[in-house]
C-alpha cells in the first residue's frame, strides 16, 4: 500500500486500454449544449456514464436543476470523516458544436479514433477526458489505499460551453452543500505539450456586440456615395481607436495598474509553445514590454471575434445600411468587469462615436481569479507533481481563457488549484480536438500522486 503502488495502477489502467475505451464511450454522446436539438442527450451523459462511474467510486450522488440552466447538474459526495479536508472537483460533459463536416478525412467528432499518437474527438480535451483523468486517479487511490483518506465532492455541469448558465445562482443557493476546503479541478491546456502545469484561476472574459444602424436599406455607392455615412468605415474607426495599430489597449479602465510582482515571478522561465501545429508568436503585438507569457496570463487583451457590413458572399454597389461586430475583452485581476461595458461607451463618446450601440452578447460575465502563488497549498501540489512525472511543472497565476473559477474562489469561497491535461494546439473548439496519448497518462499519474499525499495526511492546514 505504496504511492508507487497507486501510480502504477492509475498507468495500468491507461497501458491497458480501458481509459481509451471508457472514453470513447463519453465522446460517442454528443452533447453539445449550445445546440437546442441536444438537449436531451445533455441529461444521459451523466444517468448513462457519471453517475454510475461515481458511485462505483462510493459516492452518494443526486441530480440538480436550475431554471437558468442548459442542462442538469451531477452532484456527488464521499464523505469519510468530517475532520479531513474536503476536496471539491469539478468538470463540464457538455462540448461544442461537434462541426462535423469539417473534420479531417477520417476523423470523427462523435468517434474515438487513435492516430500518431494523439486521440481525436469532440470533448477528448474539453472537458469529457480532463474529469475522467481526474476521476480515474481518484479509483487508483481508493483501491490502494481503501480509501481515499479525505473527503471528496464531485459537481459536474452540462452547460459550461454555453457560459455556466445557472451555475452561479446554484452555488449561491447550495452554498452549504458545496462546502469544501479548496477546489482541484482540471480543464484548459497546459503551458505546452512537455510540461506539466498548475495555474490558479482563469482571466475574466466579456464578449459584446458594437454595431451601427444609419439607416434602411444600401443606397447607390455612385448616387449617394460621400454624402451618406458609411457605417463600415465609422465602426472600422471607433474598433481602431480602442487600441495601438500593434492591439496595444487604450481605455485605462480596461488595464491593470500594474504586473504584480508574485505575478511576473511565477511567470519566469514560462515560454507558450503550441507545438507544430501551433501559430507563431507575433513579438511586436500587444502591450510594449511585456513577455509572450506576461501578456497571456499577467495582462488584458481585446480581439475583434466578427465583423460584417454589407453583403459579403455577394457584394453590390451601395453604401451600406449597417454594421455589426463581435468583440472580447479578456481581463485580469484588478479590472473592474461591472465597468468594462460602461468604460467603452465613456471611450466611445470622447472620441465621437456617439452611433456605436454596444450591448452584451450573452448575460454571463467570468470573472477574473487568481489564488495567492505563494499560498501553501500551491508549493505542495507543485512538489507532488514534480515528485510523480519527474518534471519540474509550470506555474501560472491564472489561465489566459476564462472558466467559472470566480463562481468557486468569490461565492464558495475556495483556494482554486487546476492541473489541466491539455495543451495549447489540441483544437479544443475547432475541428480535430485531440489528447496526445503522453499527456492522458501523464495527467493520470500527477493526479493519482496528488490524490495520494492529499490522504496521506501531510497537506497543509485549510
Amino acid at each position: 500500500m505504496t504511492r508507487a503502488q497507486a501510480i502504477a495502477k492509475a498507468q495500468d489502467y491507461f497501458d491497458s486500454g480501458r481509459m481509451k475505451s471508457d472514453l470513447g464511450r463519453l465522446v460517442a454522446i454528443p452533447t453539445e449544449s449550445q445546440n437546442p436539438d441536444r438537449a436531451p442527450v445533455l441529461g444521459e451523459y451523466l444517468e448513462q456514464e457519471m453517475q454510475p462511474l461515481l458511485e462505483s467510486l462510493g459516492f452518494t450522488c443526486r441530480t440538480l436543476t436550475h431554471p437558468k440552466a442548459r442542462g442538469p447538474f451531477l452532484y456527488a459526495e464521499r464523505i469519510e470523516d468530517e475532520g479531513l479536508p474536503t476536496i471539491l472537483g469539478y468538470g463540464h460533459g457538455d462540448v461544442i458544436r461537434g462541426l462535423d463536416a469539417q473534420w479531417s478525412e477520417g476523423l470523427s467528432p462523435w468517434k474515438l479514433i487513435e492516430r500518431d499518437g494523439r486521440w481525436y474527438g469532440r470533448g477528448v480535451v474539453d472537458n469529457k477526458g480532463q474529469h475522467l483523468i481526474n476521476l480515474s486517479a481518484l479509483r487508483a487511490v481508493l483501491e490502494t489505499r481503501g480509501k481515499l483518506g479525505f473527503n471528496a465532492k464531485y459537481l459536474i455541469e452540462m452547460g459550461e460551453e454555453s457560459g455556466s448558465p445557472g451555475l452561479r445562482e446554484l452555488c449561491s443557493e447550495q452554498k452549504e452543500l458545496f462546502k469544501a476546503d479548496i477546489l482541484i479541478a482540471s480543464d484548459g491546456p497546459r503551458l505546452n505539450a512537455e510540461r506539466p502545469t498548475v495555474f490558479l484561476g482563469a482571466r475574466g472574459g466579456v464578449t459584446f456586440d458594437l454595431s451601427i444602424n444609419a439607416r434602411e436599406g444600401g443606397h447607390h455607392s455612385g448616387n449617394w456615395g460621400g454624402i451618406l455615412s458609411d457605417p463600415a468605415i465609422q465602426l472600422a474607426h471607433a474598433i481602431a481607436s480602442i487600441t495601438s495599430p500593434t492591439g496595444q489597449i487604450r481605455i485605462h479602465e480596461w488595464v491593470p495598474k500594474e504586473l504584480p510582482p508574485a505575478v511576473r515571478k511565477a511567470l519566469i522561465g514560462c515560454e507558450i509553445d503550441g507545438g507544430p501545429d501551433g501559430p507563431a508568436i507575433d513579438p511586436n503585438w500587444g502591450e510594449p514590454g511585456l513577455t509572450p507569457a506576461e501578456q497571456v496570463f499577467g495582462w488584458c487583451s481585446f480581439d475583434v471575434l466578427a465583423m460584417k457590413s454589407g453583403v459579403p458572399e455577394t457584394p453590390v454597389n451601395a453604401v451600406p445600411p449597417s454594421a455589426w461586430a463581435r468583440c472580447q475583452l479578456r481581463f485580469v485581476v484588478g479590472i473592474d468587469q461591472n465597468d468594462v461595458v460602461p468604460a467603452l461607451k465613456r471611450h466611445l463618446q470622447r472620441h465621437n462615436f456617439p452611433m456605436v450601440e454596444v450591448s452584451l452578447s450573452r448575460s454571463e460575465i467570468f470573472g477574473a481569479t487568481r489564488l495567492d502563488p505563494e499560498d501553501p497549498w500551491v508549493d505542495f501540489a507543485l512538489a507532488s507533481i514534480a515528485e510523480s512525472t519527474g518534471k519540474k511543472p509550470a506555474l501560472l497565476p491564472n489561465l489566459g481563457g476564462s472558466l467559472p473559477n470566480d463562481i468557486f474562489a468569490d461565492i464558495l469561497e475556495l483556494r482554486t488549484i487546476w492541473v489541466p491535461h491539455s495543451y495549447p494546439g489540441c483544437s479544443q473548439h475547432a475541428p480535430d480536438e485531440h489528447l496526445p496519448v503522453s499527456i492522458a497518462r501523464e495527467g493520470l499519474t500527477a493526479m493519482a500522486g496528488l490524490y495520494w499525499d492529499i490522504g496521506s495526511g501531510e497537506a497543509p492546514p485549510v
